[in-house]
């Protein structure tokens, strides 16, 4: 196996990236006037004589490699840049090229990538006040960058600025941003980024609460990685184990699943993580909650002791300071929790009696214009009863809970995704990273019993700075609910719901 090193941007071969020397010629920093000098004395140092009556000098430092173990030698050098430079240093390889040729190839690629139509509606502060990077700026790999443009990412968010040169850098991160602000891409990113697509074992896992959280979390890992070589699997609970086991005898770079699943397959052997580098926790409290820490625990020792452990959500409780004194090392802290709801969601309550409930949302239905809604109910039986009205008021409605088969889940959440229905009623099953971006309205049926469930839900619409709203159904009973629990937690600035 080829070990790769990994060094900040700016130190090391191939742009940041470390290892062997691998010379991407058509490589060109922004700043063409910029002189990059090296860090340490500089032997047998001549004056060049400027080409097209400019010079463009690139020293491309190569930490502990000799002539010999080079990827390409001089005369390929020579022949690839089009000139013969004989001031060539294999520690340190000076040449000079001009700038405008680099240039141009340097942009081709760009030209050929299919980008989809640029989103113009309004975003706000949570996204928009960013440092002014580029994604280019971290050094990715190209067909990494590719995968990203093609995505649609123009230029990364704030918590994407915080995380991705850190994560790069091998630090374990705790990290806090608020619902639909782009922390899935800020792990995303440099776990694709750090896989050796020649090595085939399991090197990044990604642990999420829920299967279709992880189902969306491996599409957005193919999506980013589309022009990479890199095998991503998803496996969760509730899905064939004997075509889990199946696929594991396969090439995987990168596993996506809930952690009871993954801890089996550990246990069977067949899962093998001892050169997993990389552990993210989504929606880390939710991970940490009585019911997934006994797993998580256990998953832990079979991963090699220097992981690195990247953990990103909207909300932690006291749990999480136990469990980053136990198994993180010196981490990176990152909180963009300036306020704890996104600026762009408009938050109203109404006061109505539970018989007054399906009254209030036939109401809000005629009178909202809503591109798609997500309503929340507090059981089971409710949410059934619940999709069974609204249809019989003639909208269009799915639901979706827990105790629904696997399959018959997994078509719901794909259909509502591509817009064949309007409305869908669900337990708090998806308050939790569900990423629609057509939802602009959420209604709480059934008002949540504490802070946690309140503001991942609201969080289901106004994704990545766009505008939504949350509606509030307030019964007589909420009122502790409201008033002491979560207006105390969150700070809420409910605004009442008028002429319903």
């Amino acid at each position: 196996m080829n070990t790769r090193g990994r060094y900040p941007p700016g130190i090391g071969c191939g742009g940041g990236r470390g290892g062997s020397l691998n010379v991407n010629l058509n490589f060109q920093p922004r700043n063409f006037q910029q002189q990059y000098v090296q860090r340490g004395p500089m032997q047998n140092h001549h004056q060049h004589s400027p080409i097209f009556g400019m010079d463009v000098i690139l020293f491309l430092h190569c930490l502990n490699t000799k002539r010999d173990d080079n990827n390409i030698n001089q005369v390929q050098l020579q022949n690839a840049i089009g000139f013969n430079n004989r001031d060539v240093n294999w520690g340190t390889l000076v040449f000079t090229g001009y700038a405008n040729g680099f240039e141009g190839s340097s942009q081709d690629w760009k030209a050929r990538l299919k980008i989809p139509p640029a989103d113009t509606r309004y975003r706000t502060e949570d996204v928009t006040a960013t440092k002014g990077n580029e994604f280019e700026d971290y050094f990715l790999k190209r067909d990494l960058l590719m995968g990203i443009y093609e995505k649609g990412f123009e230029r990364p968010s704030p918590i994407q600025e915080e995380s991705i040169p850190i994560a790069l850098t091998g630090s374990d991160i705790l990290a806090r941003a608020k619902n639909g602000t782009g922390k899935t891409a800020a792990f995303c990113i440099p776990a694709l980024e750090k896989i050796d697509q020649d090595n085939n074992v399991i090197q990044v896992v990604i642990l999420v609460p829920t299967r279709e959280l992880a189902l969306q979390t491996s599409q957005v890992c193919k999506e980013l990685g589309k022009h990479l070589n890199i095998q991503v699997m998803v496996t969760t609970s509730g899905t064939s184990l004997k075509e889990d086991i199946m696929r594991l005898y396969q090439p995987v770079h990168l596993l996506v699943g809930t952690p009871g699943r993954i801890l089996d397959l550990a246990k069977k052997g067949v899962c093998i993580l001892k050169d997993c580098s990389m552990l993210v926790m989504d929606e880390a409290d939710k991970l940490l909650s009585p019911e997934f820490q006994p797993s998580l625990d256990q998953l832990i020792h079979f991963l090699p002791v220097n992981r690195q452990i990247l953990m990103f959500s909207a909300t932690f409780p006291v749990t999480v300071k136990d469990f980053k004194d136990r198994y993180l090392h010196r981490p990176y802290v990152i909180n963009l929790m300036d306020e704890l709801t996104l600026k762009g969601i408009t938050q109203f309550y109404a006061f109505v009696e539970e018989r007054q409930k399906v009254h209030c949302l036939n109401t809000l239905f005629s009178k909202l214009q809503i591109n798609q809604s997500i309503i929340f109910c507090n059981s089971v039986n409710r949410v059934e009863l619940l999709a069974k009205k609204i249809t019989e008021l003639g909208y269009s409605c799915f639901y979706i809970h827990a105790k629904m088969l696997q399959d018959h889940r997994n078509r719901v959440f794909h259909d509502f995704r591509n817009g064949a229905c309007r409305n869908l009623v669900c337990t708090d099953l998806f308050t939790r990273g569900i990423d629609i971006q057509a939802v602009n309205v959420v209604i709480n049926f059934d008002f949540p019993k504490n802070s946690e469930t309140y503001l991942h839900g609201v969080g289901r619409s106004g994704r990545f700075g766009h505008l939504g709203l949350a509606v509030n159904l307030i019964t007589y009973e909420d009122r502790f609910n409201l008033c002491i629990g979560l207006s105390k937690n969150l700070e809420l600035r409910l605004n009442k719901f008028l002429h319903i």
